[in-house]
């Protein structure tokens, strides 16, 4: 599989590569995508994600017809 990298990527990749003494560009990508997924990924499988998560939706609902029935229901 060949990927294009622009040159600043390219050096970046290098110097990843060269910090935590990884073999090849291909182990320093693996490393990237690891580090990387756990900040997009696990933060939504985490079990307490998943409780917050449930408690939010148990909140009761107010539903308001107007934006000042809405208000009054903030001021109480």
């Amino acid at each position: 599989m060949n990927i294009e990298l622009s040159e600043e990527n390219n050096r970046l990749l290098n110097i990843i590569k060269a910090m935590f003494d990884l073999k090849n560009k291909s182990d320093a990508l693996n490393f990237i995508i690891k580090e990387y997924g756990k900040d997009v990924v696990e933060p939504q499988l985490r079990p307490e994600y998943v409780k917050k998560m449930r408690g939010i939706q148990a909140e009761k609902v107010t539903k308001y017809n107007s934006v000042s029935e809405m208000r009054k229901g903030f001021e109480q």
